[in-house]
């Protein structure tokens, strides 16, 4: 039986040791400052000068103590508390800053937790391994996997693989004739490789009665009914993933054949083969040579006509029109001099061989080009003898713009979950940058119409510019009312005017999703992923377990149902993994757990702040003589009563359990209990009641 007293719901005051100091107070910085401040622990903060803006209000009056200096010097250092903290954030922007106030926090503090800002993943490892209790993120690499999956679509949540375990967050709207509809309970679609995270009723049923310490998961009775209209949002592991692109594609024959046929419609209309003419001669800067070209190709084939033409009309009575094209094509290639003899024998030479001159010249300037236009494109080759990029989709595509680091990170996750994509960058990439994307470099606006904008399914702006992301945005909402538009932000007052004001933008500030695992890692817990959930940041957090911590030797139901958070892989020391662990395994000190949690459930955990059990069980009998001995060695299992006890319950039927649960526990336990032959129900405590 798991002893409650060991286990306060109200969190300690904490020792004077247990501070935190967050050096730069950027946007980054003050997000960190605000969700440390959601721990109920003391934040120290330094930065160069006093901020211009403070984008969380009154944050100002929650830093405990504010020191305004260089974060690398020792003395400022000291005045803010270094040696009485837990754990340092080195986060302003400039990464040189970050590290060599890394190495003096560590001279100074050898025990405290560094948490840096850095985008050198080398560094990072290599710091890793030299220094103790230190991690370094990079905010915006963190967060593109967000960005990723906003882009992919309203079904796929979550994306992320876990010991070379893949899992993938969906949310499904369930509809008539659904295998699930009307038949499943909640419960019944838990499987060893898939677990519900939320449901939503349509009638609003079914979930208003259930407590629970998360606002996100265990807000719905496992019992209730689903039905049409419903919202589903399960985790599964190793599951195939079936996009909608994948599922409404055409044919790659009837892609063909459809090209053809708007080819065909484009050229019947003048006015579009007028405006498709007018944007080939309205090319960038980078094309003039082309335009020469075009006009030098005219030129000379003007010339050949005329000259022809003056060749056949003054020619002897021998000559063909046939030989007055090849004496125009002579000279035009510089041949004028085998050909200047034969004009004497024309009518009006002297007119013949100043036009003679004026081939020759203009086929020297022809040939001047055409060397030009070799030269370019042997030149560009070079891409060519490596694997082509793939054709521009025609439709249900997404459009990153802008490949940064997290613009490459964004294609290589939706290529990853075969996707179809399209990049978008001013300047020209080499070709070992994502070799199998298509690509399109050059003025943006002009790129977005040969990326068919308004067949796309989402456009993704990340540029380092959010005023820019949020023109992108605006203009492909312009061209396409349907297509998703993801824009990238660093201001949170700015994220929050802007998703107000233009509802059908996905708008994420990405020093907001960052800080919170920033603020998570800062407590020793390391966060590999994150994803986005009804307007929440979902960690994916692994715990190592310690003997004393606030995971020690607790039932995986109690950890579940009493923080607030999702088990997804747990493994013994030396012993293989497995995934959605059973809720009646025990957690024991070198365990490894992975779980989901939003920065609430982080917070429960570490101030061992579990809710309360309010929920009994009243066994009423036995129906045989077996179902007394199963019956107690499941309660044992479940509730973590101690076997003899169960058993001597058992023996005084009916009664009710002494040990309270959780309401999700307790209606597992009644229905393992109906399984063995024994009849209880599940029962509120009279002080709940």
């Amino acid at each position: 039986m798991e002893d409650n007293s060991s286990l306060p719901t109200k969190p300690a005051p904490p020792p004077a040791n247990d501070g935190f100091l967050v050096c730069g107070l950027g946007s980054l910085g003050q997000n960190c400052v605000a969700n440390l401040k959601s721990f109920g622990v003391p934040v120290h903060a330094i930065n160069s000068a006093l901020p211009d803006q403070w984008e969380v209000p009154r944050l100002q009056d929650q830093i405990d103590r504010l020191v305004i200096g260089d974060c690398r010097l020792e003395e400022v250092l000291e005045k803010a508390g270094i040696r009485h903290c837990r754990a340092v954030l080195l986060v302003t922007q400039d990464e040189r800053v970050n590290l060599e106030a890394a190495l003096t926090a560590r001279v100074l503090n050898p025990r405290v937790r560094l948490v840096m800002r850095s985008g050198k993943q080398n560094l990072n490892e290599l710091m890793g391994q030299q220094l103790q209790n230190f991690v370094a993120f990079e905010p915006t690499q963190l967060a593109a996997p967000a960005f990723a999956l906003e882009a992919f679509g309203k079904e796929l949540v979550g994306y992320f693989t876990i010991d070379d375990h893949r899992f993938q967050v969906m949310k499904q709207h369930l509809k008539p004739g659904q295998p699930w509809c009307d038949r499943r309970q909640i419960y019944e679609l838990d499987t060893p490789h898939r677990r519900v995270l939320c449901h939503s009723s349509a009638d609003g049923e079914g979930q208003s009665t259930v407590a629970s310490p998360s606002s996100l998961f265990y807000t719905s009775s496992p019992d209730a009914v689903l039905r049409s209209g419903d919202e589903v949002v399960v985790i599964e592991s190793d599951a195939q993933i079936h996009t909608l692109a994948s599922q409404t594609a055409p044919p790659a024959r009837q892609g063909v054949l459809n090209r053809a046929i708007q080819v065909f419609q484009r050229l019947r209309n003048w006015p579009t083969v007028k405006q498709d003419l007018l944007n080939i001669w309205q090319t960038s800067s980078e094309q003039q040579l082309r335009r020469v070209a075009i006009l030098c190709g005219i030129t000379v084939v003007t010339l050949c006509l005329l000259g022809t033409l003056l060749f056949d009309l003054n020619s002897p009575d021998d000559i063909s029109p046939f030989e007055a094209f090849l004496y125009t094509f002579i000279t035009l290639f510089g041949g004028y001099g085998d050909v200047f003899e034969a004009l004497e024998d024309f009518s009006n030479s002297r007119l013949l061989q100043l036009f003679g001159v004026l081939l020759t010249v203009a086929g020297a300037a022809f040939v001047g080009v055409l060397y030009a236009l070799l030269t370019e494109k042997l030149l560009t080759l070079r891409f060519e003898f490596m694997e082509r990029r793939p054709p521009v989709p025609e439709q249900d595509h997404v459009v990153v713009i802008w490949l940064g680091r997290v613009g490459r990170q964004v294609l290589a996750t939706l290529q990853e979950l075969n996707q179809p994509v399209v990049g978008i960058s001013p300047r020209t990439l080499d070709a070992d940058v994502l070799p199998k994307v298509p690509l399109l470099s050059g003025d943006v606006s002009i790129a977005l119409d040969k990326a068919h904008l308004a067949t796309a399914k989402s456009v993704v702006a990340v540029s380092d510019d959010e005023i820019q992301n949020l023109e992108v945005g605006l203009m492909a909402h312009r061209v396409n009312p349907h297509c998703r538009a993801i824009i990238r932000t660093y201001d949170q007052q700015f994220t929050d005017r802007v998703a107000k004001i233009f509802p059908f933008a996905h708008v994420l500030c990405a020093s907001a999703i960052s800080a919170e695992a920033f603020a998570a890692a800062a407590f020793g817990e390391h966060v590999s992923s994150l994803f986005r959930l009804y307007g929440q940041t979902v960690l994916v957090t692994q715990y190592d377990i310690e003997s004393g911590d606030t995971l020690d030797s607790l039932l995986l139901s109690t950890v579940a149902y009493g923080y607030g958070v999702v088990p997804l892989w747990h493994q013994r020391e030396r012993q293989e993994g497995k995934v959605m662990p059973s809720e009646d395994t025990r957690l024991q000190m070198g365990d490894r757990l992975v779980v989901l949690a939003s920065i609430g459930g982080l917070r429960r955990i570490e101030q061992r702040q579990l809710a309360p059990r309010i929920w009994q069980i009243h066994v009423e009998k036995a129906l045989t003589a077996d179902a007394l001995f199963d019956g107690a060695a499941e309660i044992a299992r479940v509730s973590g009563y101690r076997l003899g006890d169960a058993r001597d319950f058992m023996a005084k039927l009916p009664g009710i359990l002494p040990q309270p649960l959780y309401q999700h526990q307790a209606l597992r336990l009644t229905r393992l209990l109906s399984r063995a032959q024994v009849r209880a129900q599940v029962l509120p405590l009279p002080s709940a009641r």
